[in-house]
């Protein structure tokens, strides 16, 4: 009989799953599981704070559709992990963290970063608890993706103490598990389908909301079939941009409120009625419309304003059977001339935005930079954003055309996720474009993790809006009180050359003419790259709306 240690157990129970890498920051308490994980040749990614290592794992699950791993030392290495966690749960996205602590046999004497890490994860996590033997690390694994990816997904937490980390055992008394997991998909109640197509069929003036439901249960093309047939106007948020690819005729952008206020049928697929929706106020839904909401999780239905239908399962399989269910009906759809309405109204809008896209400002308008941006990009290119005003703006120019091309922190609003995110999309996505839009704010969080770009020759290509404000609460704040106190940053920093400093390419850009040339030279250095482009503090995306609605008011 021969005995096997902690370390490699843990490494071939990730590989059995299928994980290709580990996002991490060391620490004496957990190294071991990196000889198990390399033993199996699982890569280590490594970086300068365990945040951006949660972030990662997050990343990896929002770029793949697959649980993320990190794996974080004891006490502080667990606590400077839970932003990402958190930003995870609401998410909510499906990943694990794995953490160390003080062996078992010292608990309660004084041990080094000794600190009940599984209760302190709890109540930001689905499932979180401690392996207290060697032989049950596979069991533990397998409970802890079993919880990540069942039903709602969202985080879990292992904590694994020091004696179990670099313990021994029996490998013939070790038992991995294998089918422990169901891929069946929970469909809706056919009674609320039959309600929900007596709805559609007659309805003259749908309107659909998808979000993240939608890439979590890879119903894209469900998505798109169902909207073909009833032609209805759509409008992606969240993770569910790219759903539709941009040049969709029924996808509109800017037009949102236009068709919330005109439909008498609004379909929320995976998209909660919160501050996006504005709580379910009257004023977005004047008309009062009927409201038909299908959601994964069920405790968000009816949630701030009263449905008609609820219906809780996955959006592939609920989309699958109201498709079926109105094919049996013999539906036939009111007619373009409702979706053409939509449609000209939201290209009326975008209109109104071209000379701001054109503009040849100094400083730069932040829609010059992403529209040079927009204009740029390839239509496979991965897109993160990480900060406040900036990444709204690009949010609203930019064109995603694929699922899970489109990353940003979500309801949690969590400034520092990007450089994790965008670390996950080139390892998932190698050779193709990935571009993460930093606020120069969010980049003080976590940008120094471009030195992990440089390290695992990962060609990023990192935007730095640097308008030397948190400028998402510096004008809102100036302008009612006529100061702004702690939200002023320096224009002068120079970010680029930190990249350079870091091995990377770095460029400053003030001229709105060298956007372009700027992003080809950044893009073919095939390095790891930063562009530093200063922008016009004083122009606010809180500006914007009146802008875009000043011709036509509805």
């Amino acid at each position: 009989m021969a005995e096997i240690d902690g370390g490699r157990l843990f490494g071939k129970a990730l590989k059995r799953e299928g994980v290709e890498y580990i996002f991490t920051l060391n620490g004496g308490h957990i190294y071991n599981l990196y000889e198990g994980c390399d033993a199996e040749g699982i890569k280590i990614i490594d970086f300068r704070h365990e945040q951006v290592a949660a972030h990662a794992a997050e990343g990896w699950a929002k770029v793949t559709g697959k649980p993320g791993v990190c794996i974080v030392t004891a006490g502080p290495g667990v606590t400077d992990a839970v932003t990402g966690i958190a930003n995870a749960f609401q998410a909510p996205s499906p990943m694990l963290l794995i953490g160390g602590n003080a062996a078992i046999s010292d608990h309660l004497m004084g041990g080094l970063q000794d600190f009940d890490s599984a209760t302190f994860l709890k109540p930001v996590t689905k499932f979180s608890e401690q392996v207290k033997r060697v032989d049950r690390i596979p069991n533990y694994l397998s409970i802890a993706f079993r919880h990540a990816t069942s039903g709602i997904p969202g985080p879990v937490y292992l904590e694994i103490p020091a004696d179990i980390v670099n313990g021994k055992c029996e490998e013939d008394d070790v038992v991995y598990p294998e089918a422990y997991r169901t891929e069946s998909r929970a469909y809706g109640d056919p009674e609320y389908i039959s309600k929900m197509a007596d709805i559609l069929m007659e309805t003259e003036r749908p309107m659909i909301l998808a979000g993240s439901d939608i890439w979590w249960t890879q119903a894209s093309e469900e998505l798109r079939e169902f909207v073909e047939l009833i032609d209805s106007p759509v409008f992606l948020n969240a993770m569910g941009r790219g759903s539709l690819p941009s040049d969709h005729p029924n996808l509109g952008s800017l037009g949102r409120r236009y068709a919330l206020v005109k439909a008498d049928t609004v379909l929320l697929l995976g998209t909660p009625i919160d501050f996006r929706l504005g709580y379910g106020a009257d004023r977005m839904f004047p008309q009062n419309p009927r409201l038909i909401e299908i959601m994964q999780d069920s405790s968000k239905i009816g949630q701030n304003r009263n449905i008609d239908v609820g219906i809780a399962g996955d959006s592939k399989a609920v989309l699958r059977q109201i498709i079926d269910e109105l094919k049996a009906r013999k539906y036939k759809s009111p007619g373009r001339e409702w979706v053409e309405e939509v449609v000209t109204e939201d290209r009326a809008l975008k209109a109104v935005d071209e000379p701001m896209l054109k503009s040849d400002a100094d400083p730069i308008h932040p829609m010059r930079l992403v529209g040079d941006l927009r204009d740029f990009l390839d239509d496979d290119a991965t897109v993160v954003g990480d900060g406040g005003d900036i990444v709204t703006f690009a949010a609203r120019v930019l064109n995603i055309n694929e699922p899970g091309h489109w990353l940003d922190p979500g309801q949690f609003g969590c400034l520092g996720a990007g450089s994790g995110f965008a670390t996950a999309a080139q390892l998932a996505r190698p050779g193709k474009q990935v571009c993460i839009v930093y606020g120069d704010g969010a980049f003080g969080l976590t940008g120094f993790d471009i030195e992990t770009y440089v390290r695992f020759n990962l060609p990023i290509v990192s935007i730095v809006a640097n308008n030397g404000a948190w400028n998402q609460t510096t004008q809102g704040v100036y302008r009612r009180t006529g100061r702004a106190l702690g939200t002023f940053l320096s224009q002068k920093t120079d970010y680029a050359k930190v990249m350079e400093g870091l091995g990377g390419y770095g460029e400053r850009v003030t001229d709105p003419a060298e956007i372009t040339p700027a992003l080809e030279r950044a893009f073919n250095s095939g390095k790891p790259a930063l562009l530093d482009v200063v922008t016009d503090p004083q122009f606010a995306y809180a500006d914007m709306g009146g802008r875009s609605r000043q011709q036509r008011q509805y």
